[in-house]
């Protein structure tokens, strides 16, 4: 069997106690970077084999791990935070399961899009998740106009590197439009920051963010029943 399991995204007693109980049973661990991973596991005093998992290897690795499973071993998939797949490698091991017949199954976990979107107190009711921002700027402009015409809300991944520049895009393209900056998402400097992207972009130029960002922008329709900007989640502000 895989086992495809989510894991926290930053605070570790976020973990399942049927997660643990997979990892303990697998007799492999394919993981997204495994010094990471080791120090999760060595935090629940896990000891498994462990192999790597990534992007650059999913290919060659999905076949080997497909050989594992089809001669009776139990594998369990993981990546550095949150579930496998979604922005993660993952995807090509579940279809080649799928393809051969192979047996596996989700272990379901945090996740940083979730949890940012609960978080923004826009409206839910229904969203769309379009993963990481583009890295070229007319790519990134592409998708943030797209997200200006949606009725629901839009989730984007974003690096703190590049979180100025898109706060400035979205200051050209969608000046009115509430925005969450969900940041360090279960950690101890977690963050829920509302405003438009003018107020945003303010704040995050007189301080600088570092951590995992995930950027919330409310839909076409959504917006006209959001609360001023002035209401802000930030329990450290």
């Amino acid at each position: 069997m895989l086992y495809v399991v989510g894991t926290p995204i930053g605070n570790l007693e976020d973990i399942t106690l049927r997660a643990l109980s997979i990892l303990k049973l697998v007799d492999l661990i394919a993981a997204e970077d495994t010094r990471h991973s080791a120090n999760l596991l060595r935090h629940f005093e896990i000891r498994k084999p462990l192999v790597s998992y990534h992007e650059h290897n999913e290919a060659r690795r999905a076949a080997e791990l497909c050989e594992r499973l089809a001669t009776g071993e139990n594998i369990a998939l993981i990546t550095d935070a949150g579930m496998p797949a979604l922005s993660d490698p993952g995807a090509r091991l579940i279809r080649q399961c799928l393809a051969r017949d192979l047996p596996f199954t989700i272990v379901p976990g945090v996740s940083a899009i979730t949890t940012a979107l609960v978080g923004s107190g826009f409206d839910l009711d229904d969203f769309t998740y379009r993963g990481f921002l583009p890295v070229k700027s007319g790519q990134r402009l592409k998708e943030l106009t797209a997200a200006r015409e949606r009725n629901e809300t839009t989730v984007f991944f974003e690096s703190p590197y590049r979180l100025t520049k898109t706060l400035a895009a979205c200051v050209e393209i969608v000046p009115e439009r509430l925005l969450c900056i969900a940041r360090e998402l279960t950690k101890k400097f977690e963050e829920f920051r509302r405003g438009t992207a003018a107020e945003l972009l303010a704040h995050y130029t007189a301080h600088p963010p570092k951590g995992e960002i995930t950027l919330v922008i409310a839909g076409l329709s959504a917006s006209k029943k959001e609360p001023p900007s002035d209401c802000r989640l930030d329990p450290f502000s």
